[in-house]
């Protein structure tokens, strides 16, 4: 598994789930919906991690949170912008289109692929910085999913890199959970049923498994800025 906990590949891009307007129409016409009309809007702006690379319908990050929050009670609607192959770069350029008038909160899952190619983590700074600062210019509060690089680049990159999601949570009042990958590293005994079960052939991307253990660990947030959402 530790293949994949330093590096991620492309994603296919999927959009999905409903705004708040769409919602709202929809209450409108069906007073059985009104309950959705008052959801808060989560865009989750990512790669192949957020999209659900190479999983089938409702096993990805997307559908699966969304199911978590809903067990919860947890009045919200969590759109897929995945974009496969999305660099920190990629997501800063999109930005404008991500954030549509409905959207009420952004996590941002980006990096994996910026690292995986050695990207300079001050580009990875920077590209980040800008999204955190034009959701806050926007009024969006933010949940930053880290990642922890391997030492492939050498010591100074890690310790670069590591060093960018939490100093810019801190620095912009974003919730950080710290690494995409540590729920599953708990589970990782080292032996390939470990792998087989937590992660596709291509030895990257999480089974649907992998990500209900995200899911699980992840959701307390998801849910947390959901709330602070509403409460804004």
């Amino acid at each position: 598994m530790g293949s994949l906990l330093g590096r991620v590949t492309s994603l296919r891009y999927g959009l999905a789930g409903a705004g708040r307007k769409a919602a709202l129409a929809i209450a409108l016409a069906f007073p059985g919906f009104a309950a959705d009309a008052d959801a808060v809007v989560i865009a989750a702006l990512g790669d192949s991690l957020t999209a659900g690379y190479g999983l089938g319908d409702g096993e990805g990050l997307v559908p699966q949170m969304q199911a978590w929050l809903e067990a919860e009670g947890v009045e919200a609607v969590v759109q897929n912008a995945g974009v496969s192959g999305d660099t920190t770069a990629g997501g800063l350029a999109r930005l404008g289109w991500t954030l549509g008038p409905e959207v009420d909160a952004l996590i941002v899952e980006l990096g994996a692929n910026d690292m995986l190619r050695g990207v300079d983590p001050a580009e990875v700074r920077r590209n980040l910085d800008g999204i955190l600062t034009r959701a806050g210019e926007a009024g969006l509060p933010v949940l930053l999913v880290g990642f922890r690089s391997p030492g492939n680049y050498g010591p100074d990159y890690q310790a670069e890199f590591n060093a960018v999601y939490p100093e810019l949570a801190e620095a912009h009042g974003a919730d950080l959970f710290p690494s995409y990958f540590a729920p599953l590293r708990a589970e990782d005994d080292g032996s390939q049923a470990a792998r087989g079960r937590l992660l596709q052939a291509d030895g990257l991307h999480p089974t649907a498994e992998g990500i209900a253990l995200i899911v699980e660990a992840l959701g307390p947030q998801v849910k947390a800025l959901a709330e602070r959402a509403a409460a804004e």
